[in-house]
């Protein structure tokens, strides 16, 4: 291991902290995250099937930016 991944590891936990401590005070106003338009779901008697995939695709073009954005700046 190197100083490269101990620093990696640290700026993942800030992240992941971060991430919590939005979640704990804002949850009441993130509702909409996983209701968006075209996120299936389906709900019989007993069954329930979620896929979420207008969620994950906009998770996913927000990641790539943020790293792209990263990348750009170093």
């Amino acid at each position: 291991m190197s100083s490269y991944t101990g620093k990696l590891v640290i700026i993942a936990g800030l992240i992941l902290a971060l991430i919590g401590v939005i979640i704990y005070f804002f949850y009441d106003k993130l509702h909409w995250i996983g209701n968006l338009p075209g996120d299936i779901k389906i709900e019989r008697k007993n069954f329930r099937f979620y896929f979420p995939i207008t969620t994950m695709v906009l998770f996913s073009l927000l990641i790539n930016m943020l790293i792209r954005l990263f990348r750009w700046i170093n």
